[in-house]
């Protein structure tokens, strides 16, 4: 049977410490916000700490914060009754109405992450790029696959580019890095842990660390150089989100772009060559 956990918020409240009751106060009064906060963003909002929302998290025998999501989300749709997929799109909709949804969707996942570039931010990733010896992406899961296509598009211009499909030789390849080297780490959360440290191990190496990420204020930032914000909002019942992933594969076609033009005579040279090397396997 599925808990409702406001239920379980309410039967615990008077239980709770001071501050465990602001984060309950704060998740009962903003039920559908919660769903797409960071536990940064949850802690700040509630005016308490970190460690006070793993503490409110374990007081109601919840293992951590991205459980709470799951159930909260859960709760969520319990209460509505009807199953949704998403915060918009719902098992009511016709094909027509489900294909207007997300469209509308992915373009308010693209203008978002639009709004959110900082040119100066841009300009510096690719001078990072430009001067790097070695240009490793990182992720996990769904961020994995854009990482990897991160990779392919990349390598088409430049033999620098790196990607490893097992997060333990991501982090052995991190342990490796040098000063001369970055890191672009995608991770829609920020608190993916695997993802998280590697981060940290190649920012110990004096490596320049990128993020992708939908949250400034994240685990992975604390590692950062330089924070790129992705747009699109996914639930904890969401995972692998295409909105997300349009909107971080937005980012890397603008940086790509962008270091194409910066180092045009080379990168146009090499894309010929690459492309030669797989005519043949065309039909």
């Amino acid at each position: 049977m599925q808990v409702d956990l406001f239920s379980k918020i309410k039967a615990s409240y008077n239980s709770f410490s001071k501050t465990e009751k602001k984060v309950a106060d704060y998740i009962l009064n903003h039920k559908s916000d919660v769903i797409y906060m960071s536990i940064t963003d949850l802690a700040d909002a509630s005016g308490v700490g970190e460690s006070s929302i793993f503490r409110f998290c374990k007081s109601i025998d919840l293992k951590g914060y991205q459980e709470l999501k799951i159930k909260l989300a859960h709760t969520i749709e319990l209460n509505n009754k009807t199953p949704h997929l998403s915060n918009e799109i719902s098992m009511q909709d016709s094909t027509g109405e489900l294909a207007q949804k997300l469209l509308v969707s992915n373009k308010d996942a693209l203008e978002e992450t639009y709004n959110l570039i900082k040119e100066a931010d841009i300009v510096r990733t690719i001078e990072l790029f430009k001067n790097a010896n070695r240009i490793y992406f990182f992720g996990v899961g769904s961020s994995l696959i854009t990482a990897m296509e991160a990779k392919s598009k990349f390598m088409r211009i430049t033999n620098k580019t790196e990607c490893s499909m097992d997060s333990h030789l991501q982090i052995m390849s991190a342990s490796l890095m040098t000063e001369n080297d970055v890191g672009v780490f995608i991770s829609y959360s920020g608190s993916t842990i695997d993802t998280i440290a590697s981060a940290k191990a190649a920012h110990e190496r004096g490596a320049k660390v990128i993020a992708i990420t939908r949250f400034m204020k994240s685990p992975l930032s604390n590692y950062a150089d330089i924070t790129l914000l992705s747009g699109a909002n996914e639930g904890p019942l969401q995972g692998g989100s295409l909105s997300v992933k349009i909107s971080q594969l937005y980012l890397l076609d603008l940086l790509y772009s962008e270091y194409f033009k910066m180092t045009h005579q080379v990168s146009a040279e090499n894309k010929e060559l690459t492309a030669k090397a797989v005519i043949e396997k065309l039909v």
